[in-house]
């Protein structure tokens, strides 16, 4: 019991660490991770999923508003919902975000990012950083991390590839599911997507 307590007391410093970053450094944080991740373990780079659902439960994950992020993709339904269907909302969603990521960390192979400094007020609570990814031989990609400042720090609730919105590409299909089979048929379909990718977890950052 000692030492599960003195491993908690470890984390502790670390946790509060990234509750006390800005949205830029918290951004450079994340990707300088999962680039180092990426470069120093083969079978990651390689697409090993185990892996790479590990590296995303770790890294990116814990820094994801998925209550902002699922409000969003569900759109109006989301007012519909009970608290108990916003609840299993959110955690379908999660795991679906997580397959999303842990799908492109593959990608991150041979690439540098470059993150844009951020302006804003002391007052604001929702910002955008601008990052580029940088290929080598090829066109910088262009990823912004929507966020926000939450009691647990700044947290991501989306992130715009190439100006595509990685959340809000699924508002209009989740609008149809929800007009057609209620916000349990959402619920249905979200949870019969994530069963087969073995996507499991409870936990809620």
């Amino acid at each position: 019991m000692i030492y599960r307590l003195l491993g908690l007391f470890a984390f502790l410093p670390l946790f509060a660490l990234a509750q006390d970053l800005g949205p830029e450094e918290l951004v450079k944080k994340i990707t300088e991770e999962v680039l180092a991740a990426v470069k120093s373990d083969k079978q990651l780079a390689s697409g090993d999923r185990a892996r790479a659902i590990k590296l995303a439960e770790e890294k990116i994950l814990p820094h994801v508003d998925f209550e902002e992020a699922t409000r969003l993709a569900v759109g109006r339904g989301w007012a519909q919902a009970t608290p108990e269907q916003k609840k299993k909302l959110v955690q379908e969603f999660r795991n679906m975000l997580l397959r999303t990521y842990s799908n492109a960390i593959g990608a991150y192979e041979g690439q540098t990012m470059k993150v844009q400094p951020v302006r804003m007020k002391p007052s604001d609570t929702d910002v955008t950083v601008h990052n580029q990814f940088i290929r080598p031989g090829g066109k910088p990609v262009l990823i912004d991390y929507s966020m926000r400042k939450t009691d647990n720090g700044w947290k991501i609730y989306d992130i715009v590839v190439e100006g595509v919105s990685l959340v809000l590409t699924y508002r209009s299909e989740f609008d149809q599911v929800v007009k057609q089979e209620g916000i349990d048929g959402l619920i249905k379909r979200l949870a019969q997507k994530n069963t087969p990718a073995g996507v499991g977890g409870s936990k809620q950052s």
